[in-house]
């Protein structure tokens, strides 16, 4: 970290000595200025905002006692080093109020003025790296709050009216309310996601929809007063969520396009969000395929909506990318493929209660859900047989993703569902596929264990939060159970600590980054979870018995 340094002597000889004297290079300091009053120092001061100032006492106009006195007015942080003459030496002690780093007695000994600029210098450095980290550790702090609670507003487990949301720096709440909120999601292409009932390809999804998010946050802006959350709510789908100051709540949801049309929506007042939410979509879907060479459907709302409105337009959103035809387009507005109207909550309450069922492994919760479905979709099929095709599909593509995450379906079961689905063409093979994947699936819940259960959780949790910050109480608090009794739960079941298994799975997927991508090793160490490079290779190494250059160079050859 190089430093600046203001000079300030009324006699040239000495600023020139100063200059020549002492190893500014070798502190890495740079020279920002010279002055030779204490009223032209100030102004320099002003401008240059050095570090570090060196400063004579006995000058004209405005003495250095005087000019110290002025900079502290509106800089707090400059560490300055007096030079005087002995006479003045006690009248400089009397100036200590203003913070002086030190005095230095003429004639000067350079090398000991070099000694103490070097340790002033070390020490501006090692504060200003403390101040960062904890601004770093704050900020990240920030997001992953902000994350979660955008991820509880989308998932209707939050009141939006008790939701404040944390932002970095001092005070940093605002109630959810005062925001409104730019709404995608992005859902990879369906054949991308079925198991292929081998580790190679656990491994390799586990990388592509890590790999995803990351492209996702890049390519969003983070500027303007924006707020991006980028949130994979399941395998294969991705939600990002950009809140910013506006009317929100206080407006009565005017941009919410809940419970009306697209040409409702259309028709709406323009917003500056309104174009830019679609040049996003364009964005994100065009990036992840140029980087990843994935294709994703992205839906987005055309109006910002209000943090009451989130929930609904995330099923919305989920319902319009499940059941649009493939018109060869991969980025539409909402308001095109809303589907009806009528369908949407009847549908999304049995879809949620059947799911909640087979978790609970409520049997005849679960038979009254899937008949209800199967009755709600026949009765469609009397309107249109295209639009029941459609909503059995989104049926039974929603309850594969909601058992993968929750691990029911082992890869070569949900390897053998999905062909079966494929093979499906009939509306009535369809109905029946969902009747038996509900069967199967309570049959699996019923031969668990309530801790397997929650350790399979655990570990999809895990999976999908393995990039940041991640903590034992986190987990343990997402369960519903005690940090105690989810450690040992956890040492049980896989044989090492939480800590031990975080860092063996951030380290495999590390590898696997190594191999299929060009990245940095910095890069990859901060994108798997390590802030410092040198701790990353530390780790990786004592892991793999091999520096992360190495592996990559010597793999990629045998490769």
């Amino acid at each position: 970290m190089r430093l600046n340094a203001l000079l300030v002597d009324d006699e040239m000889p000495i600023l020139n000595n100063l200059l020549a004297v002492l190893p500014w290079d070798e502190m890495d300091i740079g020279i920002a200025g010279l002055a030779r009053s204490g009223g032209e120092a100030l102004e320099k001061a002003r401008t240059l905002k050095p570090d570090i100032i060196l400063c004579d006492i006995r000058m004209p106009v405005m003495d250095g006692i005087a000019f110290l006195s002025e900079l502290r007015k509106f800089d707090e942080e400059a560490e300055v080093i007096m030079l005087t003459g002995y006479a003045e030496f006690e009248y400089a002690r009397s100036a200590i109020r203003h913070r002086v780093r030190e005095y230095v007695l003429k004639p000067i000994n350079y090398d000991e003025l070099a000694a103490l600029i070097a340790r002033t210098a070390e020490q501006i450095r090692a504060r200003r790296m403390a101040r960062r980290q904890e601004e770093k550790r704050f900020g990240l702090a920030a997001d992953l709050a902000y994350e979660k609670m955008v991820q509880d507003l989308l998932l209707g487990v939050a009141d939006p009216a008790g939701v404040h949301l944390p932002f970095p720096g001092p005070g940093g709440g605002m109630p959810a309310a005062a925001f409104r909120y730019a709404v995608m999601l992005a859902d990879a292409d369906v054949h991308a996601q079925r198991g292929r009932g081998t580790a190679d390809w656990e491994r390799e999804r586990k990388l592509w929809n890590f790999a995803v998010r990351n492209v996702l946050k890049e390519a969003l802006p983070a500027e303007g007063g924006l707020r991006v959350a980028v949130l994979q709510m399941r395998d294969g789908e991705w939600c990002m969520v950009a809140g910013f100051a506006g009317e929100g709540d206080a407006a009565g949801s005017g941009g919410s396009v809940v419970g009306r049309s697209g040409g409702d929506a259309d028709r709406h007042a323009a917003h500056p969000a309104e174009t830019a939410v679609a040049e996003w979509a364009e964005r994100i879907r065009r990036t992840v395929l140029d980087v990843l060479r994935i294709r994703l459907s992205v839906c987005f709302c055309p109006v910002p909506v209000s943090a009451a409105d989130l929930a609904a337009v995330y099923r919305k959103l989920q319902w319009a990318v499940q059941t649009a035809p493939d018109d060869g387009r991969s980025a539409w507005p909402l308001g095109e493929r809303i589907g009806r109207e009528d369908q949407q909550p009847s549908i999304w309450e049995a879809v949620d209660r059947l799911v909640g069922a087979v978790k609970r492994n409520d049997r005849e919760e679960a038979e009254r859900m899937v008949e209800r479905l199967a009755g709600r979709i026949q009765s469609e099929a009397a309107r249109s047989l295209a639009g029941a095709e459609k909503m059995a599909h989104f049926c039974a593509l929603f309850m594969l993703r909601e058992m993968r995450s929750l691990q029911v379906l082992s890869p070569d079961a949900e390897k053998e569902a999905w062909g079966r689905l494929e093979q499906s063409g009939r509306l009535i093979d369809i109905v029946d596929f969902l009747r038996r994947l509900t069967a199967n699936c309570l049959e699996v819940q019923a031969s668990k264990r309530t801790a397997d259960r929650l350790m399979e959780a655990a570990k999809d949790y895990v999976d999908r939060h393995l990039t940041r910050d991640l903590g034992v109480d986190e987990v343990a608090d997402h369960l519903g159970i005690s940090a105690s009794y989810f450690s040992l739960l956890f040492k049980r079941r896989f044989g090492m600590t939480f800590v031990e298994y975080v860092t063996s799975e951030r380290i495999e997927l590390a590898k696997t980054m190594l191999l299929l991508t060009d990245r940095s090793v910095t890069e990859i160490g901060r994108a798997v979870g390590f802030a410092e490079r040198r701790y990353f290779t530390k780790v990786f190494q004592k892991k793999t018995g091999e520096l992360p250059s190495v592996f990559r160079e010597k793999h990629k050859k045998r490769s």
